[in-house]
């Protein structure tokens, strides 16, 4: 068990997440300062590219891409509050917020699911995908991900404090079913990138494919590695009464990775989308840094 001293509040209301009594913890809020930053700027310009881009908005997979970007940005901000102050989500809470801003993370493990999906139909079965997953169907599907996880935390909420735990073990364990069906859908999406894509003759929407392919699998690996261990230790602690606790959440290694995807993702999808990358400069740092757009 990794324990420590909750944070003595000097001046009223909600402590800072450390003491500032030895350098560590200075890095601590520093890192935590940098992360929120980083990540807003990095996931908020990806929100406002997609929403002022027709042609992206237009494209189902730039919806997706919409949808785990404004989680992202999200993410960041509260970072602000779960990773400056003395915050300690969960069963028992202490200055929490009711999973509210935890439960970004779910809606982004939502998405991205519906997201595999829509690229194993959009190459395997291009006849269905055309015919019935239409721009609506799309977003009323990224929709669905956020009522969806807040209903059930709304739920958890409301009902008693035993009955709550008991449905907050159950969803942990539904989440084991989502990330192993995740993972059985990445292997089906690398074996359907190296090998059927590679057949088709060369073309712009072959070159989509690859890019959309690549995209997702790159995402969904990154978020499985860095959410895994935190995941792991979930369960650890409520089925099993084990696993490590830590002082709140900006001490947690495990949450601070979880919370990583919110930089990686969108750092993937300028990294893999040229015409994300393209619009990006045009709309946000072209306006902002005129030698960019230039360049």
């Amino acid at each position: 068990m990794l324990l420590s001293n909750i944070t003595e509040s000097r001046t009223g209301g909600v402590p800072l997440s450390v003491n500032f009594e030895s350098p560590v913890d200075y890095l601590i809020f520093i890192f935590q300062i940098l992360f929120a930053t980083a990540t807003i700027l990095v996931a908020g310009p990806v929100v406002i590219t997609i929403l002022a881009t027709r042609a992206l908005r237009l494209q189902n997979r730039f919806i997706f891409m919409l949808n785990t970007s404004v989680c992202d940005t999200l993410v960041g901000f509260s970072v602000y509050y779960i990773g400056l102050f003395d915050v300690q989500e969960g069963y028992p809470s202490r200055n929490g917020t009711y999973n509210i801003l935890n439960s970004l993370l779910g809606v982004n493990m939502m998405t991205f699911l519906f997201a595999q999906f829509d690229r194993y139909f959009a190459i395997c079965h291009p006849y269905i995908y055309t015919r019935f997953i239409t721009r609506r169907v799309t977003i009323s599907i990224n929709v669905y991900c956020w009522l969806h996880v807040y209903g059930q935390l709304m739920v958890i909420n409301i009902l008693p404090l035993s009955k709550a735990i008991q449905l907050y073990v159950f969803g942990i364990v539904s989440l084991q079913v989502i990330v192993l069906t995740k993972v059985i859908m990445t292997i089906k999406l690398y074996v359907v990138a190296r090998f059927q894509v590679e057949r088709d003759p060369p073309s712009a929407d072959k070159e989509s494919k690859k890019e959309s392919l690549r995209i997702i699998i790159f995402v969904v690996t990154s978020f499985l590695v860095l959410w895994g261990p935190s995941f792991v230790n979930i369960i650890l602690r409520l089925l099993l009464n084990g696993g490590l606790t830590f002082r709140n959440e900006a001490t947690n290694p495990f949450a601070i990775m979880a919370r990583l995807n919110a930089v990686c993702t969108p750092a993937v999808y300028l990294w893999g989308s040229p015409a994300l990358r393209k619009a990006l400069v045009k709309t946000v740092w072209g306006r902002v840094c005129p030698r960019c757009k230039k360049r």
